[in-house]
Parts: C-alpha cells; sequence; structure tokens
C-alpha cells in the first residue's frame, strides 16, 4: 500500500511540474516574413507580444523583460489582453511596458479583457504616459532611412462593430504601394484583413487552441470553438500574411497543455 501511495505521490509531484513548466517556460517563437518589404526595412525585427492576461514571469516581469532584449527588436507590437477581466492587475501589466518602452517603441491595440474589464480608460493612460503608441482604430508611419511602412490597428471587434469600414478607411488613407502592418487582436476575422490588402497582419486571442495534440493542433479558441484554424504561427492568402501569437497568460481555463507562453519575432525580408 506504501508503494503504491508513493507511486501516485511522485505522478502527481511529475504532473505538477510538468503543469508548472508549461505555464511558466516561457520561449521565443521565430517567423520570417518574405515580400515586398521596403529596402530600408530588410531584416527588421517586430516583437509581438499578447495576452499577458495580468500574469508574471518571476518577480517586477524580468525572465518576460530579459527575454525581450535578448530579441533586440526594432518595434515592439502588443495585441490586446495585457489585461484579465476576472481578475485586473493593471500593474503586472505596467511592470512589462515600464521596462520595454526602453527597448524599443512600443504599439498596442486593445482586446476582448480590456475592454470588459471596465478598466480600459484608465489603462490606456497609463499606456499614454509611459510612452506607448495606442492604434485602437488609428494608423502611424514608420521611417526608417528613406523608406516607410505603415502601422494599422484595429481596437477589439468587441466594441468595434465597424471594423471592416474602419480598416478599409485606414488602408485607403494611404498609397496603393505602402507596406502595411496590422495590428489586430482576432485571428478569426483573416478573411477580412486579406479582403482589405494589408501585407502582414500580427494577432493573438486564440492561446495557441489552449491544450495542443500532435496531428490536431488546438483544442479550443475563442471565437472560433473547437479545432480552430487560426492558432499559432504564420498564415497565408494571396499577399496578406497572418503571424498569431500563442499569448502568455491564462484566463478562464488555468493550464496550457504542450502550448508554453511565447512571444514571437518576425523578421522582414525583401524577396528579390
Amino acid at each position: 500500500m506504501k508503494q503504491i501511495l508513493k507511486g501516485l505521490l511522485g505522478m502527481a509531484a511529475a504532473a505538477g511540474a510538468f503543469l508548472y513548466w508549461q505555464d511558466n517556460g516561457l520561449m521565443v517563437s521565430h517567423q520570417i516574413y518574405r515580400g515586398n518589404v521596403p529596402r530600408a526595412f530588410h531584416g527588421y525585427k517586430i516583437l509581438l507580444i499578447s495576452d499577458l492576461q495580468n500574469k508574471r514571469f518571476g518577480k517586477g516581469q524580468k525572465h518576460l523583460i530579459y527575454k525581450t532584449e535578448c530579441t533586440a527588436p526594432d518595434m515592439i507590437v502588443i495585441t490586446g489582453d495585457l489585461i484579465d477581466r476576472n481578475r485586473t492587475n493593471l500593474d503586472a501589466a505596467m511592470e512589462l511596458i515600464h521596462a520595454i518602452v526602453d527597448i524599443a517603441p512600443v504599439y498596442y491595440v486593445s482586446g476582448n479583457h480590456e475592454h470588459q474589464s471596465g478598466r480600459f480608460a484608465e489603462l490606456s493612460e497609463r499606456l499614454r504616459k509611459a510612452g506607448v503608441k495606442i492604434l485602437d482604430n488609428g494608423k502611424s508611419v514608420v521611417e526608417r532611412k528613406e523608406d516607410t511602412i505603415t502601422l494599422l490597428g484595429l481596437s477589439d471587434k468587441s466594441v468595434n462593430p465597424y471594423y471592416k469600414m474602419a480598416l478599409r478607411t485606414l488602408k485607403k488613407g494611404g498609397k496603393e504601394d505602402d507596406f502595411t502592418v496590422l495590428l489586430s487582436h482576432r485571428p478569426e476575422l483573416f478573411m477580412d484583413y486579406v479582403d482589405a490588402g494589408v501585407d502582414l497582419a500580427c494577432c493573438g486571442h486564440a492561446h495557441g487552441g489552449q491544450t495542443r495534440l500532435p496531428f490536431i493542433g488546438g483544442l479550443f479558441a475563442p471565437h472560433q470553438g473547437l479545432c480552430p484554424k487560426y492558432t499559432k504561427g504564420m498564415y497565408r492568402k494571396g499577399k496578406t500574411a497572418m503571424v498569431v501569437s500563442r499569448g502568455l497568460g491564462n484566463s478562464t481555463f488555468p493550464f496550457r497543455i504542450f502550448n508554453r507562453p511565447e512571444l514571437v519575432e518576425i523578421t522582414l525580408f525583401r524577396r528579390g
């Protein structure tokens, strides 16, 4: 009986250690975008951060900040859900923000949790004061030498029912051959990004499908349901590519399984 008990305790300890590693084993994934990138932006690095959901990676976010520093990004983009509606903690988000604004320019669009928390206005004000550029239904032109890329941003669909019109308006405001990078929380809207003709979209929200299985992928994602289509990595259709982050934190479901938290480094390369 004692041997059985020891075995069960050992299995429980191993399972606990595995789940802890899956939730906290922060990694950096790498994606390469090849396309009509302006010459001066060849080799440009974008770091995609999404779905922190109040999570802390070490005291003062030290592990997350260290990983960010190591990628040496030219730009950092945040695609929503810095906070969680169920246990809102603005300080956990701002610990990260205050450090990374000194690493590279930071651009942000909202996710559903910011709006559902009831504290989006407060968060927005703190982000602005820290130097973050908020692109909810907005745009920004980034210059490098003689070239530019145009950043477009959509506020979350939950408070943005006319997001298609907003995206078309933002896109029409530039030149036909502008290289455009879209920040949006929602990967399930990929075909809308394709229709708008953006070059690269950066998204989160899917949490990698929460649990991932070989040959199946993610099991569930918000607003995609079971066996979701867009959960991680790069997707392409026509001229448009979309990179989806598996995110960093958890919300309703407390564990990640075969789905470690990630930062995504996207390197732009000019084709031809």
